[in-house]
């Protein structure tokens, strides 16, 4: 589990090839001194294993999945990530509950620059659209953001300065695409509901027929 408090930004330095995975080589002093082979870290709010440390880097490898999913298929060597070694449970959590499971791209399609904040807008598809609310929270590349617009097609952020300051955020332009991950328990509640209240055909549900007449029926007033 991760909070979405992004602890330093690394540099990709290796990218290697290894049958059917892919192995990142990550530059990140601040922290791979303490890393050590099988801790989870987020890459860019992925979350991976580590399998190589030293004092300076340590290494990842991503499966097909992970490479289909995500950006990180798409990186090159001197591309920058957003780095977040695994939550503690004895620490205060701060941020919001992130699993580092990536749900999908989104493209950044405007950027308001603000006198010391920036408003950024993203398209996404429908099904990441589904999760994602007014005020909620959202993962973009590993960073736990507070959700401003919510729409039919579209849906936007706020970032302070320090969030632009320490990481990729602030070097996002329009056109580039972003890991997201849609709030843990929005994800779970919206599997209760459809399955609870959704419409089956074919023995699958396919659309949500929650209603407030049947709200009402079921004793919600």
């Amino acid at each position: 589990m991760f909070t979405g408090l992004i602890e330093t930004v690394g540099t990709i330095s290796a990218i290697r090839a290894k049958g059917e995975v892919v192995e990142l080589s990550i530059l990140a002093p601040a922290i791979a001194p303490e890393l050590k082979t099988g801790d989870s870290v987020t890459v860019a709010g992925s979350c991976s294993t580590v399998t190589a440390s030293d004092a300076g880097s340590f290494s990842i490898e991503m499966m097909p999945e992970t490479l289909a999913r995500t950006k990180l298929g798409a990186l090159r060597a001197g591309s920058r990530v957003n780095l977040e070694r695994a939550m503690r449970l004895d620490s205060r959590l701060d941020g919001h509950l992130v699993a580092g499971h990536v749900d999908g791209l989104a493209e950044v399609t405007r950027i308001e620059a603000l006198e010391n904040t920036r408003k950024i807008y993203f398209s996404a598809p429908p099904e990441l659209l589904e999760g994602i609310v007014p005020k909620g929270s959202v993962t973009i590349d590993g960073v736990s953001l507070t959700v401003i617009d919510a729409e039919a097609e579209f849906f936007s952020v706020g970032v302070i300065p320090t969030t632009l300051a320490d990481t990729t955020i602030g070097a996002l332009k329009s056109g580039d695409r972003v890991n997201i991950e849609t709030d843990m328990m929005g994800k779970y509640i919206k599997k209760f509901l459809d399955a609870r209240f959704g419409e089956k055909k074919g023995g699958e549900i396919v659309k949500n027929s929650l209603t407030w007449d049947k709200l009402s029926e079921y004793g919600w007033n």
